[in-house]
């Protein structure tokens, strides 16, 4: 028995051995891939979430579309371990080949989000001794921001000027906002970036980053650096990066159309909007991402044609490989944008707008036709207001990144653009008045003054509105006495009209953009080299001398204006000032007819070490070094004095009699090297509390007005570009509890080579630019970010910058007579720094239950010294903005917003009182002496405001 028991076992044996090969088999055949999809509690997609097979290295991240997959899966079923900065972590089970649906609980944590701008390699905000604020794409979608630079209200430490429109915006950090009133110098000192490369490479009057930053349902990310390490891991960035991180593709397709309508303004003025994005797998470890938006705008501040028109498309291309990825990338927008100008306004303590006005008005000129002669290149130019500012980026790139083994990996991004800005708006609105010479000087010059009677008439109808008569006074020259007064708006300047400048500029700027980084990992250090090189071909074109007469009022109506009389050039009888639509010559040598042309090679080589000393030290630092060469030269057109027939050879129709006299040409080649460096220790007490310590000098070469400014022979001796320089010290604090995330920066900045440029009258007309005066500033402040989660309904998301800035060191010229040869200079040394607010708040408490949401942000800016010369501060105030939202379903989500909940009028900008001269020579020419006489006087001068109430209604469908 035992004998047959002992064959029974080896019969099942053999037959098991024989088997086998039959049972691994089936066994294999049930591996495969675990695939699936992680989202919110909302359904909203979770990118970057971490999948991992437990107690394996199997570890893979979701897409832009919550999208993974882990291949070749060699047992039927795993356990999940799926985790995200911001959400709780969960483990699941899942089975090959059968996708699986996972939900994340969101949490309030902050600290464990992975940055990349901004660092020599990839960390932790708690291990991370930088000043970064992250925004993810949810977030950017509740909120209707104005433009690409509205955003980064959002972000502590940062000031945003925005009111003018989705272009000509200002940003700046930690005090650095001198020069920035203008929106043309509003990105000088920061790095404004789209995927990790600069939109562009180089900034200059009415060029800059915004013009070509859109942004739209492409957008996953942005990532917001303050001073520390900007200055060495990227160009012209002293005072801080900002990154717009575009979505990719993943391995499922999905897509999103977002559909936007509003009513922007008092009157409801129409916008709409339609935003697409669309991603997924193309076979073969390729992916793909398209997406982009068409805009229609009419404007809160409704000029008769619509502030915004047109879009972007924008796409990717990603090969990943076992060892790294290769993304192919390219943008196309074409985009025509208007930009709202300054409103009379009374009241220096309480800014509003003057009588006949108010927060909704412009002052834009109204549709119409002109044609100029081209004075450089000889046909003639057109001009149309209503064609706005039309902006043109077509680019295209490749970024490559490798591991290359044992601790050593490449990154690679370059990109090739070609832009071009086309100005065919007014360029300054100011005042004139019919009975100061200065006005009929600038339409008529010397020779088409005289004896006579002027007389204005509406450009449409006909029906005079204003006659003066002209004596000969006391010198021999003209005075004036208005006989006939009919005109709109003459109680804020009596006898008086608008007069608009126009501006023509054509900006054709060709890039290449390339950075490259080298990194070394090792058991407890990092090493990076890395380089930068931007080469940029500009052709700027000025060549619109055009001016506009109009009536003072809400959307102003053409005036036009005859003489008849004779005048000391010796013609007589009817003379035509203007053209049959109000629009004259700025007679005389007024710079109008420019060409700048130049070409900038900037090369840089950096070197970044990290070292984690222990688990709770780490040691950073960085340099530099920069190699700046400009060169290329500069054209202006000097016009012939006397009596001239112009075009029609009719010397007495004024609106065409300039005629050029000479063009000089000016030529200039510099090199500029600077040398920057950043480092920092990083202090971890344990895993909710770290604090870093951090000082940086940075230093950039000034940007391309420096260079254009110097145009004529006699100044182009002058012509001395100098480095800005930063110092900054900063302390950061981070800590969490259960519900708050809390980041705390005290900062201590120094900025100097801060140019001071002027212009005033000549001698004999037209304008001249005295030499550059430099100055220096200094501001102490502090940063706060917080992100509380009160319970699963409550949270509280806030920023502040809480500062004083003083002028440590700054000139400006005053103009007295005619001419430089009396030029006197004044100090503001001591004073506090102009437009620069002590405080900036943006407080957003929100309310969620289940499929909805609401919220209401409360922002304020506290009150900024108007100018240099600290004669008055521009009020502080609050805006108020409101949203809620509601979750249809997975798929469909609406969503409605308020902007300026109150219609609140916060003057961010202003222009001093006076006419077109005295806006020429700037605000901090305005002196205390002059203030109180406008006080006295009650003097108008002109703000912009933040932008009126905005209504919108947005329908989201994801699939």
């Amino acid at each position: 028995m035992r004998k047959n028991l002992l064959t029974k076992w080896t019969k099942r044996c053999i037959l098991l051995l024989l088997l086998w090969p039959f049972v691994s088999n089936l066994a294999y055949a049930q591996t495969g891939n675990i695939t699936g999809k992680v989202t919110d509690n909302n359904g909203n997609a979770v990118p970057g979430a971490s999948v991992k097979i437990k107690n394996t290295n199997r570890v893979t991240s979701t897409d832009a579309n919550g999208a993974f997959k882990i291949p070749d899966v060699k047992v039927a079923t795993v356990t999940l371990q799926v985790s995200y900065v911001g959400y709780q972590s969960k483990e699941i089970t899942a089975t090959t080949n059968k996708p699986i649906s996972i939900v994340l609980i969101e949490e309030n944590n902050k600290m464990d989000e992975i940055i990349v701008t901004g660092t020599f390699d990839k960390r932790k905000r708690m291990d991370a001794s930088v000043a970064i604020t992250t925004l993810n794409a949810v977030q950017m979608e509740r909120i209707v921001s104005a433009s690409a630079a509205d955003l980064l209200k959002n972000v502590p430490g940062v000031f945003v000027n925005s009111s003018v429109g989705e272009i000509r915006n200002s940003v700046a950090s930690r005090g650095i906002t001198v020069g920035t009133q203008d929106g043309s110098f509003g990105y000088e000192y920061v790095s404004m970036q789209e995927d990790g490369l600069p939109i562009t490479n180089t900034t200059y009057y009415g060029y800059g980053p915004d013009f070509f930053l859109r942004p739209d349902a492409t957008l996953g990310r942005l990532e917001a650096v303050r001073g520390g390490t900007a200055s060495i891991t990227a160009a012209n960035a002293p005072g801080g990066i900002f990154n717009y991180v575009s979505k990719t593709g993943g391995d499922n397709f999905e897509g999103e159309i977002r559909t936007k309508l509003g009513l922007v303004g008092i009157n409801g003025r129409g916008y709409s909007r339609a935003d697409l994005n669309l991603g997924g797998p193309l076979g073969g470890n390729w992916f793909y991402n398209i997406g982009g938006f068409y805009r229609y705008d009419q404007g809160g501040r409704y000029a008769g044609y619509p502030m915004n028109n047109g879009g972007q498309v924008k796409a990717n291309i990603v090969k990943k490989y076992k060892t790294g990825s290769l993304k192919f990338f390219g943008k196309y927008l074409n985009d025509r944008n208007g930009y709202a100008q300054f409103i009379p306004t009374t009241g220096f303590d309480n800014p509003k707008p003057a009588i006949g006005f108010d927060i909704n008005s412009t002052v834009l000129m109204p549709n119409v036709n002109y044609k100029s002669q081209d004075f450089i290149y000889g046909g003639s130019m057109n001009f149309n207001p209503s064609n706005q500012v039309k902006n043109t980026y077509r680019s295209g790139g490749i970024n490559w990144q490798q591991d290359l083994g044992s601790g050593w990996s490449l990154n690679n991004s370059a990109r090739y653009s070609s832009n071009t800005i086309l100005y065919n708006t007014p360029g300054a609105v100011s005042a004139m008045s019919a009975t100061d010479l200065t006005t009929y000087f600038l339409l008529t010059g010397n020779t088409g003054l005289g004896i006579g009677t002027y007389s204005f008439k509406d450009a449409q109808s006909g029906k005079e509105l204003m006659s003066v008569n002209s004596a000969l006074g006391a010198g021999g020259l003209p005075v004036y006495t208005v006989t006939k007064n009919e005109l709109p708006g003459q109680q804020l300047r009596p006898n008086s009209l608008f007069l608009t400048t126009f501006g023509a500029y054509k900006n054709n700027v060709k890039e290449f953009i390339d950075q490259f980084s080298l990194n070394k990992s090792t058991k407890n250090m990092n090493f990076t080299i890395g380089g930068y090189f931007g080469y940029s071909d500009i052709h700027r074109y000025s060549g619109l001398d055009g001016v506009a007469l109009g009536t003072i009022q809400n959307r102003p109506q053409l005036v036009s204006l005859t003489f008849t009389g004779i005048t000391l050039g010796g013609t007589s009888g009817l003379h035509q000032v203007t053209n049959k639509d109000g629009i004259a010559q700025a007679n005389g040598d007024n710079g109008a007819s420019l060409t700048f042309n130049s070409k900038q090679k900037q090369a840089a080589l950096f070197f970044g070490h990290t070292w984690n000393i222990s688990e709770k030290l780490t040691f950073d630092w960085g340099l530099r070094y920069e190699n700046v060469n400009v060169s290329g030269y500069n054209e202006r057109v000097y016009m012939k004095t006397g009596v001239q027939g112009g075009v029609d050879g009719d010397p007495k129709t004024f609106y065409d009699n300039n005629t050029v006299d000479k063009i000089t040409t000016v030529n200039f080649d510099k090199t500029l090297h600077t040398f920057s460096f950043s480092g920092a220790l990083n202090y971890k007490f344990n895993d909710n509390m770290a604090i870093y310590g951090r000082y940086s000098q940075g230093k950039k070469a000034p940007d391309m007005d420096v260079y254009f400014a110097a145009n004529r022979p006699e100044t182009i001796g002058l012509l001395n570009p100098m480095e800005r320089t930063t110092r900054q010290v900063e302390v950061g604090l981070k800590a969490r509890t259960k519900g708050l995330n809390l980041f705390v920066t005290p900062f201590y900045s120094i900025l100097s080579g801060v140019p001071n440029g002027q212009m005033f009258g000549a001698v004999g007309g037209g304008f001249y630019v005295p030499p550059t005066l430099y100055g220096k500033y200094r501001t102490l402040g502090v940063e706060i970010e917080a992100d509380y989660k009160i319970d699963t309904h409550f949270s509280v998301r806030g920023v502040a910058t809480l500062q004083r800035s003083k002028i440590a060191e700054f000139e400006a010229w005053v103009a007295n007579a005619p001419g430089p040869a009396d030029d006197t200079k004044i100090s503001y040394s001591g004073n506090e720094t102009d437009n620069n607010a002590r405080t900036i708040l943006n407080l957003t408490p929100t309310y969620t239950a289940g499929k909805f949401y609401t919220f209401l942000t409360w922002s304020y800016l506290g009150k900024r010294q108007a100018n240099a010369a600290n004669v008055f501060s521009l009020p502080g105030f609050s805006q108020f903005d409101f949203g809620a939202g509601y979750d249809i379903n997975k798929k469909l989500q609406l969503s409605a917003n308020i902007n300026n909940l109150f219609n609140k009028y916060g003057a961010m900008s202003w222009v001093r009182p006076g006419g077109i001269l005295e806006g020429l020579e700037g605000n901090n020419a305005f002196t205390q002496t002059l203030y109180n006489q406008a006080v006295q006087n009650n003097a108008p001068y002109s703000t912009v405001s933040i932008p009126p109430r905005a209504y919108f209604l947005t329908a989201s469908y994801k699939f």
